[in-house]
């Protein structure tokens, strides 16, 4: 089963709306506002879930320092609204599914790109 910590930054109404839809969803803002990114990603790998973000600092934390990830991913949207982000997170764990875990996924509009961690 995918499990998913949505961060700050992408949103409380995205977290809001995966939970409608049946999926094992934390919210970051539901158990701190201020945590330092650092502690965000430690929760997510503590508790094995996907980090939703949409702060690219998180792919310092993973890559630069070799923090440890259940996954990450990260949305570089150009319009970066709320349905969009919901819309695309959608369509991308439709299409992925388990092949989100243990990887770092960039996806915008139009393209995805993935690295395995």
């Amino acid at each position: 089963m995918l499990r998913f910590l949505v961060d700050n930054s992408s949103g409380k109404k995205l977290a809001d709306v995966l939970k409608n839809n049946n999926y094992d969803v934390s919210y970051a803002g539901d158990f701190s506002s201020g945590a330092k990114d650092e502690e965000i990603l430690e929760r997510a790998e503590k508790e094995n879930r996907i980090l939703i973000t949409n702060d690219k600092d998180f792919g310092e934390l993973v890559f630069r320092y070799r923090k440890p990830s259940s996954g990450v991913i990260f949305l570089r949207l150009k319009i970066d609204f709320p349905e969009y982000r919901i819309r695309t997170i959608l369509t991308l764990i439709k299409k992925l599914g388990t092949k989100l875990k243990k990887k770092f996924v960039v996806a915008s509009e139009d393209k995805i790109r993935i690295k395995k961690l």
